[in-house]
């Protein structure tokens, strides 16, 4: 990790607790529009991506509830936290004892936001800047959250999770309610409203589904 990754991250945000997730602590943004403009002027020469990690999105905050709870057993399994962000589903898998713990990201920052994370709740996670879309099975569970927000984006990663599934892993999808997420070969398994704020949704609250991914759509 680097020290200016980490310098930027410590100098824009702070240490807080998501509502949902009061157990871990995260490095979170406390004002958005602030960070935001910060990593456009000090990312924009790096060709780095806006700071996504420095939010708990509801996705990732519904997951990591249902893994402290034990809805989503995970104890003694290889997990994988998709698109990870800074690292939240991650972070509750460790704390309910699967091992190993990856976190796949493919922005410098958020694997920087990750290290940090996982750091401070005392939790071993490994991740790397890396795209795995389309590594073969290594994990017995999969976690994803809020990855169908664009057409592109579900169509690169589904054929992927779906051919994860065929192979034996759980794979998990955690969606908000995006205009992208595929019609068919998903199983919803749990419901959950999540407060979120009007500077990075259009209402109050979004209603996350956690859906199992079928092998075939």
């Amino acid at each position: 990790m680097a020290r200016d990754d980490a310098g930027f991250i410590a100098g824009h945000t702070a240490i807080a607790r998501p509502g949902l997730v009061p157990e871990i602590a995260l490095h979170l943004a406390t004002e958005i529009t602030p960070i935001w403009q910060a990593s456009e002027e000090w990312l924009q020469a790096r060709g780095i991506e806006p700071p996504f990690w420095a939010f708990a999105w509801p996705g990732s905050q519904v997951l990591a509830r249902l893994i402290l709870d034990g809805a989503i057993p995970v104890a003694g399994r290889r997990v994988l936290d998709f698109a990870a962000g800074g690292g939240l589903a991650a972070i509750a898998a460790a704390r309910r004892g699967a091992a190993p713990v990856e976190a796949a990201e493919i922005d410098r920052l958020a694997i920087a936001a990750i290290h940090l994370n996982a750091t401070l709740n005392g939790v071993a996670v490994a991740a790397a800047e890396a795209d795995v879309v389309g590594q073969p099975r290594r994990w017995d569970t999969v976690l994803a959250g809020d990855v169908c927000y664009e057409a592109p984006m579900t169509g690169h990663i589904m054929p992927w999770l779906r051919r994860l599934a065929a192979e034996g892993a759980d794979v998990l999808l955690a969606d908000p309610g995006r205009a992208y997420l595929p019609k068919e070969g998903l199983e919803a398994v749990a419901t959950m409203r999540v407060p979120t704020t009007r500077e990075l949704e259009d209402r109050d609250w979004r209603e996350v589904t956690i859906y199992r991914v079928r092998a075939t759509g």
